[in-house]
């Protein structure tokens, strides 16, 4: 059952309209989602939820040494992040963007959506091939850009506790950090309050990560 809370982001205000003319879809964010400054469509809405079945990991990127962030199934895992609300007619752009993955639809009784959940309104979540090793197994690299972004939405949205969590809950963090914070490679990169990077830093050499400098 959804709880109610305060939505994390004012609504488009035809969002409840919207969606009963059945023109609105909703995607599960467990990633930069999470952190609304990497978002650049404009969204109807977004909400705090949590999806289970399916599992994190950081999986390697096909022909490259560079992970990326993804989910797996795993029957009772749990998963946080946000749902988003969005114009059907945008479906195809997210697609485009989510081409490493595969779409799957989330049912109803798999997700709790806190803020208000609009009901009869699809929901997705991009999911990587489940058979896949993770990054720690192929030795492929994070990068810090986009690792800061993930970071810093799951501390705003869910504290220090949902931080470690997220760090705790994902597979594939004994590798290697490529470090280009200071000349980002990540195309939507964010700007890092005082002692985030500090945290942030310390937070996933203790999960085992080792960084590995810009060549």
């Amino acid at each position: 059952m959804a709880e109610r809370e305060r939505p994390i982001h004012p609504d488009e205000p035809r969002l409840e309209e919207l969606a009963r003319e059945g023109r609105v879809i909703g995607y599960f964010g467990y990633g930069s989602l999470v952190n609304k400054r990497t978002l650049r469509t404009k969204f109807l809405g977004i909400r705090r939820a949590e999806v289970r079945g399916w599992r994190r990991a950081w999986l390697p990127r096909k022909g490259q040494s560079m992970a990326l962030l993804s989910v797996r199934p795993e029957d009772e895992a749990l998963t946080q992040g946000v749902v988003v609300y969005d114009l059907a007619d945008h479906l195809p752009a997210v697609d485009e963007r989510e081409a490493a993955y595969h779409r799957r639809v989330v049912m109803p009784d798999h997700v709790t959506i806190r803020g208000g959940a609009l009901r009869d309104v699809p929901l997705f979540i991009y999911e990587g091939k489940p058979e896949q090793p993770d990054a720690a197994q192929t030795g492929a690299a994070i990068l810090q850009s986009y690792l800061d972004a993930v970071l810093q939405g799951f501390l705003s949205l869910y504290g220090d506790a949902g931080l470690r969590r997220f760090i705790s809950e994902t597979d594939g963090f004994r590798t290697a950090i490529l470090q280009d914070r200071a000349s980002p490679l990540y195309p939507r990169p964010v700007t890092l309050a005082d002692g985030e990077a500090e945290l942030f830093d310390r937070l996933v050499l203790e999960a085992g990560a080792r960084f590995m400098s810009v060549s």
